[in-house]
């Protein structure tokens, strides 16, 4: 079990590959029931740090601990108290709606599935289109279907890996609203993605990832205040997400 409300703990965290750093000391923690967003440019090692918390890849050193469990040592602990969403929708194109969210069932060993289904089906908006292949599913309900399969056997905590990617406006805030109904429900949701409105609509805390390092860890609140003073001119304009993170980015660029 996680320990002081604390979902997630990450302290030195080091990864290279072929002798090339990628993770070069990565320190955070994620709470209990939140929603933590995990920022940074393509190629940062937003994935690697997904992977390695997901038992998926080991890390070259540091301590890691999820749920409570050391990601080393309690690996089995670590994967039956999670769930892992990556990029792109990884479901069945053959199957039904319905038949996806069966086999993930029967793969978790749930003794009476249907009930289950049913309720996921409903939750996320599919019990019209349950029976029908998820080949003929729009790009934003097989991304509803991957997260509800996802939550067959309600893991206490979540990786979403840029859940959002190559969907249309539409999509993305059908997807907003079923993590907003997560965190309110106490799942544990940790996030990686490129779109910095994403981060700033959804997460209670944001880390910026950049040279293998965690540069920045905090609420929007406190990352705005590292934003230069607004200039009041007719009006006082606040600085979005983007233009914070690109103000930190070029700081520590030219450091």
């Amino acid at each position: 079990m996680s320990q002081n409300g604390i979902a997630i703990s990450v302290k030195g965290l080091k990864k290279s590959y072929k002798n090339l750093p990628v993770l070069t000391g990565v320190d955070f923690e994620v709470k209990t029931g939140s929603i933590f967003a995990l920022l940074g440019p393509n190629g940062a090692g937003k994935t690697t740090i997904v992977r390695i918390l997901a038992t998926l890849l080991r890390q070259d050193s540091g301590k890691v601990t999820v749920n409570g469990f050391d990601v080393v040592s309690q690996p089995d602990e670590v994967r039956q108290s999670i769930s892992l969403t990556g990029q792109f929708a990884a479901v069945d194109e053959i199957l039904t709606g319905r038949e996806n969210l069966t086999m993930i069932a029967r793969l978790r060993h749930l003794p009476h599935p249907q009930p289950i289904v049913d309720d996921l089906l409903q939750r996320f908006s599919l019990t019209d289109a349950a029976d029908r292949r998820a080949s003929t599913y729009s790009g934003g309900m097989r991304r509803r279907l991957d997260i509800a399969m996802s939550l067959v056997g309600n893991s206490r905590l979540i990786f979403l890996d840029e859940p959002t990617t190559g969907l249309d406006p539409e999509g993305r805030i059908e997807v907003w609203k079923i993590i907003e109904e997560l965190a309110d429900n106490g799942t544990t949701v940790f996030l990686t993605t490129q779109y910095l409105e994403e981060a700033e609509q959804l997460a209670d805390r944001i880390a910026i990832l950049h040279k293998g390092k965690i540069i920045v860890d905090g609420t929007l609140g406190e990352l705005k205040k590292l934003f230069p003073p607004a200039k009041v001119e007719y009006i006082e304009k606040q600085p979005t997400l983007e233009e914070i993170f690109l103000t930190i980015i070029n700081q520590k660029t030219t450091v």
